[in-house]
């Protein structure tokens, strides 16, 4: 007797249901962030129209089922570190639907993933982010923007904070000159970031003339005071992640480095990397950068490992090519 045509409709609801109540999970019990989530939830629809295609759904595919989808993920030419991410989502929704009762099995928990090839992060050299600072304290069209941009190029270098943590901080952890900024990280974990001189000094001139251009503005169109150190007129109320971006790329410009080299993560990295080149402790390094792992910090020893080695082959005598 033939097998029934199966009900795509039905599928596709069921795949939406699974992936939704996998979603909420991660967000309620895990705190998962928003860029997560959505990461999650694209990986998880296109593993989700694969199965689809081939008449399948979440509740009966195989374990060779999910590696016929990394292979096929592969035939399409998708990064090892792509492939990887998508079966760690699979995994992570299977792990969820055995603990709710949906499967009896995790058909993904024994497969090997691709291996990720770990990249050294590039770096700035502290000469270089002196450029750039140099390029914020000039550059801009008005006293406002050069005070802002300095602020947030000064803030960053000083703590390694996350781009996101950076523009979305709010007004009140500036407030009453600190010494250290609260800062809540990914899943809402806060922690403590010490700042430097010249960071305290750039956040408390930024500071002022923030408050008062808004002083200015809501007396002459009201509305509630601004919740954000660097406020903009966006949805979100602050600095975009994206103008941020962009507004380092035309730094670098004018610092003469090219801005293929200069992000918001290039000098989070610089910080770390800097901080294991003056003698920081890798431990100290991980809780300023709220890395949850150590072995996530371990990487700026191999950077700095891979600068003396260029180092000694500069230098050394005898590491030179004879000429």
């Amino acid at each position: 007797m033939p097998r029934a045509a199966p009900d795509r409709a039905a599928l596709h609801r069921d795949a939406l249901r699974w992936i939704s109540a996998f979603l909420e999970a991660q967000a309620a019990e895990l705190g998962a962030a928003r860029n997560t989530l959505l990461a999650y939830g694209r990986d998880l629809k296109d593993f989700a129209g694969w199965l689809d295609r081939c008449g399948l759904d979440f509740a009966r595919a195989a374990r060779s089922d999910v590696e016929s989808y990394l292979i096929a993920c592969e035939a399409e030419g998708l990064s090892r570190a792509t492939r990887a991410r998508r079966l760690s989502a699979v995994r992570q929704l299977y792990r969820f639907a055995y603990d709710e009762g949906w499967r009896a099995d995790n058909p993904a928990i024994q497969i090997t993933g691709p291996a990720k090839a770990r990249a050294l992060p590039k770096v700035l050299t502290i000469e270089e982010v002196e450029r750039l600072l140099a390029a914020a304290r000039a550059g801009g069209r008005q006293p406002i923007e050069r005070l802002r941009n300095t602020c947030l190029i000064e803030l960053l270098y000083a703590t390694g904070m996350r781009v996101s943590e950076l523009v979305s901080l709010p007004v009140s952890a500036a407030r009453g000159d600190p010494r250290m900024l609260l800062v809540r990280g990914k899943g809402g974990k806060e922690r403590m970031v010490p700042l430097s001189s010249p960071a305290r000094e750039a956040l408390a001139a930024w500071l002022a003339l923030r408050d008062r251009a808004e002083e200015a503005a809501r007396a002459e169109a009201g509305g509630p005071p601004g919740r954000h150190l660097f406020p903009a007129r966006g949805a979100e109320g602050h600095l975009t992640r994206q103008a941020f971006h962009g507004l380092l790329k035309d730094l670098a410009v004018a610092a003469g480095i090219s801005p293929a080299r200069v992000t918001p993560h290039v000098l989070r990295h610089a910080f770390a990397t800097h901080l294991l080149a003056g003698g920081a402790d890798l431990r100290v390094i991980q809780t300023l950068l709220g890395h949850a792992d150590v072995s996530t910090t371990e990487i700026y020893t191999h950077v700095l490992d891979e600068r003396l080695r260029a180092l000694v082959l500069d230098h050394h005598p005898l590491a030179r090519d004879p000429g």
